[in-house]
């Protein structure tokens, strides 16, 4: 027996319908170039998706195209969050932070066919166009700086192409939710960077999910100040979130020094915020109590949030820090760390033992423990600890092209996260390990192994490792132990100078050690662990 429901599909049309229709009065502030603030509607804002579609038409961009973003958090950005799904296209995300041939790598395999940059950002862009052949158009977008801008047939003024079309008039409509709304990649940890590809209706659960109380609880009356990057896993969602219930918010664009944000939080009457550690670390000294009486959540992820910076916020600010868990992979929300009534009549000590932690599942992700070695599935008992897998309607089940050949999901359809946890009794995640040698600085990915390759790429090294060493404001940063070949001579500084041509500058090592030989593991492999626990003991 069928139940007698209506088939309607879970897509993002119905989320921007439901906006222009129900919250044309709320507002959406944009901070720009030089912290020029502008404040409009919704309804005006919905009337430029409109435009958007119907110039993404004029541009010939094919129904089913990726179209690419090169863009901080702005109105405009979230205008092409919306216009590109709706009309059955494909948003894909790219992450300013990227080196160069990454950049180009993802663009070509997404296979882009235009990409929206704003002025500022255009001439880290730009240089690369000829090795992009496929993305006929580049659509720069003012946002009040003074970048040159090349006379090129490529290139199209993004407010000429909106005051030469009509906005499109009648509803949007996606007929399959399962029809892919958008794509981001990975950072590259191993080899090139993965496309993950969100669905429609990955998209509209996974929004859902941040509305409920006890994951995010965004609500109408909320203002939002998304500090993770639009260009990160779709800023966690909170954008898709923020107009499914009609929050306000307050998008910062570049101006994202913490002077800057401490700013937005006080001048714009902030309630909800999410960003890494190292922002709120650096925001935190900027702010005091009575300067934040409205916030009321400061979401963290990305990284494991330090107790100490949590609990700082929460003597000085008043709140602690709320700690989130996910990956591009997921969506990236899977757990939050909120306080439940199992918590009651714990002590301030406590309760900051379980805010460190990742928390719990949200609602339709589903966690499990396994040993990576045998893939047994292990207790929740708050002491066995193994690979934490994810499974849900918001979780990957492959990457964009098969890229990995499936070896990052079990045969019975689990996301290997690649990380080491232990889940107590009542659900509550804490991560305390990874199974690949990864380092998590400022909560984006740095591999290793990649970094080690291109180390040994130098005339005068037998071998490198590079471990990841803790740091105070970014959580890990990279330290390359390196062993010279015998005859040879180097220096720290040679090693990062060389570096500076082959990887991103945040990439770059801070430390270089020179050693005699790179331990090794009984099958010949390079023993990190040795490393981490010899500079460990070293430094205290």
């Amino acid at each position: 027996m069928l139940g007698q429901m209506q088939n309607r599909p879970l897509a993002l049309p119905h989320v921007f319908h439901r906006a222009e229709q129900m919250f044309g009065h709320k507002t959406i502030t944009g901070i720009g170039v030089g912290g020029a603030v502008t404040t409009d509607t919704y309804a005006n804002w919905a009337t430029r998706v409109r435009r958007t579609a119907a110039a993404l038409e004029k541009l010939g961009v094919s129904h089913d195209a990726r179209v690419g973003t090169f863009c901080w958090n702005t109105p405009v950005h979230l205008e092409l969050y919306f216009a590109v799904p709706c009309t059955g296209r494909v948003l894909h995300t790219l992450n300013i932070r990227l080196f160069p041939e990454q950049l180009v790598y993802i663009v070509n395999h997404a296979d882009d066919e235009v990409i929206f940059v704003e002025r500022a950002l255009f001439g880290m862009l730009w240089p690369l166009a000829d090795q992009m052949p496929h993305v006929r158009k580049f659509v720069v977008i003012d946002d009040g700086s003074d970048t040159d801008v090349p006379d090129d047939e490529r290139i199209v003024d993004h407010a000429e192409l909106l005051a030469s079309v009509e906005p499109f008039t009648g509803q949007f409509v996606v007929d399959d939710e399962n029809r892919a709304a958008a794509m981001c990649y990975t950072s590259g940890t191993t080899g090139n960077p993965k496309g993950v590809v969100y669905s429609h209706r990955s998209t509209v659960l996974h929004s859902i999910a941040v509305l409920i109380a006890d994951v995010v609880g965004i609500v109408e009356r909320d203002v939002l100040l998304p500090i993770v990057p639009m260009f990160h896993a779709n800023a966690w969602g909170t954008p898709y979130a923020a107009v499914f219930c009609g929050a306000s918010l307050v998008m910062p664009g570049p101006n994202m020094v913490p002077k800057a944000i401490a700013g937005m939080l006080r001048d714009h009457d902030v309630t909800v915020t999410a960003g890494v550690p190292t922002i709120w670390m650096g925001v935190l000294p900027e702010l005091e109590r009575a300067d934040v009486p409205h916030l009321r959540l400061v979401l963290c992820g990305g990284s494991a949030v330090p107790r100490s910076l949590s609990e700082g916020w929460r003597e000085k600010v008043g709140l602690p820090i709320t700690q989130a868990w996910g990956m591009t992979e997921t969506s990236p929300i899977a757990t939050t760390g909120m306080l439940r009534s199992v918590h009651d009549g714990h002590s301030d000590d406590e309760l900051a033992d379980v805010r460190a932690t990742q928390g719990q599942a949200t609602p339709l992700v589903e966690l499990r423990l396994a040993d990576p070695d045998t893939g047994e599935i292990l207790p929740w008992d708050g002491q066995s600890s193994g690979e934490l897998q994810a499974a849900g309607p918001w979780i990957a089940d492959s990457y964009y092209l098969n890229e990995d050949g499936g070896k990052q999901f079990t045969a019975d359809g689990w996301l290997r996260t690649g990380d080491v946890a232990i889940i107590d009794a009542s659900g509550y995640v804490r991560l305390v390990d990874r199974t690949k040698d990864l380092v998590k600085s400022g909560g984006e990915w740095i591999s290793s192994v990649d970094m080690e390759n291109q180390i040994m790429g130098m005339p005068e090294v037998a071998e490198a490792a590079v471990i990841a060493i803790p740091d105070e404001k970014w959580s890990e940063r990279p330290m390359a132990c390196v062993v010279v070949r015998e005859g040879k001579e180097l220096t720290a500084e040679q090693v990062k100078k060389y570096l500076a041509s082959k990887v991103a500058k945040w990439q770059i090592p801070d430390d270089v050690v020179f050693i005699d030989e790179v331990p090794k593991t009984s099958t010949g492999k390079f023993s990190k662990k040795t490393l981490r626990e010899k500079f460990a003991a070293e430094r205290g």
